[in-house]
């Protein structure tokens, strides 16, 4: 079985206008409500692409009961802590020359909520996935996942797709794969990572560190693939750019799934690739088609 974990989800309000002139009435050209967070996205894609998995997290309020609604529509199955204040909402403006993004305040969770989740975490097996994706709100100790990987039986697969402190904590218990992208392997480091020498040798280190596998995202550029069996980069297919929201999720769903249909992690990256690439040429989560149509465009060469 396949498990997201999402301890900081969001009702996602998306807006679209040609142009937002701050300190004036704004008014949306299009706007939709969509439930967020980044391990929900991944379940999302996933169930996309007809493979089932079981999302774990906190909500709470009316907005958690958007958040658990939604998923009921796609059939995603949920074990979600139930918490008393509201799931966060938060606001993502699209214009025609960027996009922006207001994350929302998020609610406070209890040490009783913690171990109600923990106890969650005893039922999954050795064979199993688990996917532990973005931020850690303020209210917990930044050292939950790694308490929560150190809690798992031998042989569970843990891809961790985070930053910061709770990232940085995680590595030391080990885990199967890392997705940084660019600016976060740069923050990471503390270094802007521009060669493709200096971005390899920093994914060699984040698995000298404890990630047994180590994607990089890099946008237009392509992303590159660090495993015990060598470098890998991956290019990013041509296409018009919708929107970059979810991107990463997609990715991270897309080698998930090749993972769990039997192929190795260097096959598994491509699906990943086509995957974050659909979705980035999509509104909304990619389709299963889509990513497919994006397959043969894929090229994955060993490099150094």
């Amino acid at each position: 079985m396949i498990y997201t974990l999402t301890l900081n989800p969001a009702v996602d309000y998306y807006i679209v206008m040609k142009e937002f002139v701050e300190g004036s009435l704004n008014t949306a050209e299009e706007g939709y409500t969509l439930a967020g967070g980044k391990g929900i996205n991944v379940s999302k894609v996933l169930k996309n692409f007809g493979k089932d998995s079981i999302a774990l997290g906190f909500i709470g309020g009316f907005t958690g009961s958007f958040i658990k609604n939604d998923l009921k529509n796609c059939n995603i199955s949920e074990k979600f802590i139930e918490l008393e204040e509201n799931t966060r909402i938060n606001l993502k403006l699209k214009t025609e020359k960027k996009e922006s993004e207001v994350a929302g305040k998020s609610p406070k969770i209890s040490q009783e909520n913690i171990v109600r989740l923990l106890e969650e975490i005893k039922n999954i097996k050795e064979d199993d996935i688990l996917i532990l994706s973005g931020s850690v709100p303020n209210t917990i100790d930044k050292g939950i996942y790694r308490e929560i990987i150190g809690k798992l039986p031998k042989g569970t697969k843990v891809i961790l797709d985070t930053r910061g402190e709770s990232f940085t904590k995680a590595l030391e218990k080990g885990v199967f794969l890392t997705k940084p992208n660019i600016d976060e392997l740069s923050e990471f480091f503390q270094k802007r990572l521009e060669k493709i020498e200096e971005i390899v040798e920093a994914g060699k280190k984040l698995r000298a560190m404890g990630s047994e596998n180590v994607i990089i995202s890099m946008g237009k550029e392509g992303s590159i693939l660090i495993s015990e069996k060598g470098v890998y980069k991956g290019n990013a297919p041509k296409g018009k750019l919708i929107s970059s929201v979810g991107a990463g999720d997609s990715m991270v769903a897309g080698v998930t799934y090749g993972l769990i249909d039997g192929k190795e992690l260097e096959e598994a990256y491509k699906f990943g690739i086509a995957s974050g690439s659909a979705t980035a040429f999509s509104e909304g989560l990619t389709s299963f088609e889509t990513m497919e149509n994006l397959l043969k465009e894929i090229v994955i060469e060993k490099i150094g």
